[in-house]
């Protein structure tokens, strides 16, 4: 009879089982573990596959180590006082031991020495308006008093004209005109009584007629200068006398605003010339500044030691980001150098120091005043004390920029040592001493999981099983974690626990609440029911499940899409069946994964869980295919999907 290829497939159970395998092994390996080792494996010892570690007293060292420079605790900096960018003209060779006075850099000043020429013809123009501001102010003053006393002159003199008319040539106008007007009447009398007397005589044959008629032309000559004296006098009464008033009280007016508007145009006039005098006196003085920067700048372009002290360069003592920026390292002749940037430091004390960054990790850790070892690259085997003398209150802004989620604080420790043989620039490692145990009973820091809060670890018992026993804990040094009760020497943990409680406690420390809609607790436990239900409506109908195993089972063939599955005894039973299909080799490649997958930490499994989540079936097929070397069981079963080959 033969056999054809289809025969060689295992059953529908057989199949379904398959699949449920391949997720376990890759995400839950230690449920497959488990039943491996208690029914494969079950005459072997419980203990001998299982990764424990056994609880040990003794000294325990907490401590964080860091990385660091040696600097000199107290030191003169010197900075580059010349504006803008400049270049190294000289320097002094780094290491040398200079003297007060000593000359240390020197700058290229050629640029300022051209400016300064133009800057000292600029100050010589100023000068000259400045000057010229002066004499036109006094000009504009004295023109100014004099334009009002002319004017003020004038309005008296017109007051003086109206007075004197009205007091004195008006009323002698006045009296001449009436004199004359009595002149005339007497003179009109006389006429009057020469021509009676003379018609008197005619009349009597005593006088001729051509007598007569002069002494009556007379009368009438006499008659009509009286009559002019009388109009004269009304002429200057009616007319003369009103218009002249009014000519003199309008001088008076004209005069009194013509002071008004010479006294404000003298006052703005002064006024302008003494803002002008001001603003040549700033402009001069501005100039006068500019050339005595210069003049500075020039002499800041040369520098001399401050101080004795050896020369070390800035640019060999920086560290971190500035130290990867910096592209002129070290200092030399023809570098260009920018305002304010630190060129030399010339240590002031013996004293050394040690920079170091704090990651935020360890703040909880640390605090001002701990001891500290410092151990020098450049200085093998010599170990230093000191303590830690500041911490920074912010992260360093330059570690943030390069990388903004590593935040690390500057730090600084301080030598207890003056050793001359440190010097600034050093690198070196310095472990800062947060607690010292001699007698202390501590275990592997991945041995302890939260579960509720409360630092949990799990006791192995002689047959295997295992039990959380809660524990208090202090600090740790990235390595082992300190027991401070609840745990004693000799007894066996698991080093590596299963993280399925503490997993599955992550979502259930939130607090929902008692159920009324009017508490906060409440409130949040109907906000998030009904986003659990949005999420639930944006699915798809018939959507296929992304992660391998049953339908309504999670990614990764776990119910929930988290923790490790419940193995029932149905699944054992295909579990063993399935295992006794397998051929030998296959059988030990999955003993060395289970192995490998144990001895992983919990950061690796939760990142080995999310990869294989992350797959698409046709990569999980893929991984199965190369796990089961790509024939025997793994042959056309199909089991990574439900397409044409395989079982329904």
């Amino acid at each position: 009879m033969t056999v054809t290829k289809n025969d060689t497939r295992p059953q529908a159970g057989a199949g379904r089982s398959f699949r449920i395998i391949v997720g376990l092994i890759v995400i839950a390996a230690i449920g497959l573990a488990v039943v491996w080792l208690g029914i494969v494996r079950g005459g072997q010892s419980p203990l001998a596959d299982i990764p424990t570690f056994v609880a040990k007293r003794g000294p325990l060292l907490i401590s964080v180590l860091e990385s660091g420079t040696i600097k000199a605790r107290e030191q003169e900096v010197i900075y580059n006082e010349v504006e803008g960018r400049t270049s190294i003209v000289s320097i002094v060779p780094e290491g040398t031991r200079v003297k007060k006075g000593d000359l240390l850099i020197k700058l290229d000043d050629s640029t300022l020495k051209d400016t300064r020429i133009d800057q000292e013809i600029r100050v010589q123009n100023a000068y000259a308006s400045h000057i010229n501001a002066v004499e036109n102010f006094e000009v504009v003053k004295n023109q100014a008093i004099s334009d009002v006393n002319v004017a003020e002159l004038t309005l008296e003199f017109a007051r003086q004209d109206l007075q004197r008319y009205t007091e004195g040539q008006y009323p002698n106008d006045k009296a001449a005109a009436e004199n004359e007007i009595r002149l005339a009447e007497e003179e009109l009398t006389r006429a009057e009584e020469k021509l009676t007397w003379s018609q008197t005589l005619y009349d009597e044959k005593y006088l001729s007629k051509t007598e007569l008629q002069a002494d009556q032309l007379a009368r009438n000559s006499a008659e009509v200068r009286l009559q002019v004296r009388r109009n004269d006098l009304a002429l200057l009464e009616n007319y003369t006398y009103k218009r002249e008033i009014a000519q003199l009280q309008s001088d008076v007016t004209q005069a009194e605003m013509s002071l008004e508007r010479t006294q404000r145009k003298a006052r703005a006039n002064v006024v302008q010339a003494e803002a002008d005098l001001k603003a040549r006196k700033q402009e001069y003085d501005r100039q006068l500044d500019k050339l005595t920067k210069i003049e500075d700048q020039i002499k800041k372009a040369t520098i001399y030691a401050p101080r004795d002290g050896m020369v070390i360069y800035a640019t060999s003592a920086q560290r971190g980001m500035m130290a990867m920026m910096d592209s002129r390292q070290p200092l030399q002749e023809g570098v260009e150098v920018f305002e304010r940037q630190e060129l030399i430091y010339l240590p002031t004390a013996a004293s050394s120091k040690a920079e170091v960054t704090i990651h935020e990790a360890s703040l909880q850790k640390v605090r001002v005043g701990l001891p500290a070892v410092v151990t020098v690259d450049a200085l093998p085997g010599k170990k230093f004390l000191g303590r830690l003398a500041s911490i920074a209150p912010l992260p360093d802004p330059q570690s943030m920029f390069l990388n903004p989620d590593l935040k690390v604080y500057n730090s600084d420790v301080y030598l207890d040592t003056d050793d001359p043989s440190l010097r600034t620039g050093m690198g070196c490692k310095v472990e800062i001493v947060v607690e010292q145990h001699q007698d202390a009973v501590y275990v592997p820091v991945q041995s302890v999981v939260r579960i509720d809060g409360q630092p949990t670890v799990y006791l192995v018992a002689p047959d295997g099983s295992t039990q959380p026993h809660p524990v208090e804990i202090g600090l740790d040094n990235d390595t082992m974690v300190h027991v401070a009760s609840g745990l004693d020497e000799g007894q066996t943990i698991l080093l590596t626990p299963p993280l399925a409680s503490a997993v599955a406690q992550m979502g259930s420390n939130l607090s929902l609440g008692t159920g009324d809609p009017n508490s906060a607790g409440g409130a949040m436990s109907q906000a998030i029911s009904e986003r659990l239900q949005e999420a639930d409506n944006l699915g798809m109908p018939g959507a296929p499940t992304q992660g391998l195993g049953e339908p309504g089972m999670g990614a990764g063939g776990m119910p929930g899409g988290g923790g490790f599955p419940e193995i029932t005894a149905e699944q054992k039973e295909q579990m063993q069946h399935f295992m006794d299909s397998m051929s030998a080799e296959q059988r030990k490649k999955i003993e060395a994964e289970i192995q490998r997958f144990m001895n992983m930490s919990a950061e690796e499994r939760q990142q080995m869980q999310q990869q294989f989540m992350n797959m698409t079936p046709e990569e999980r097929q893929r991984m199965q295919q190369e796990f089961m070397g790509g024939g025997g069981l793994g042959q056309g079963q199909g089991a990574a999907s439900d397409g044409p080959g395989g079982n329904p």
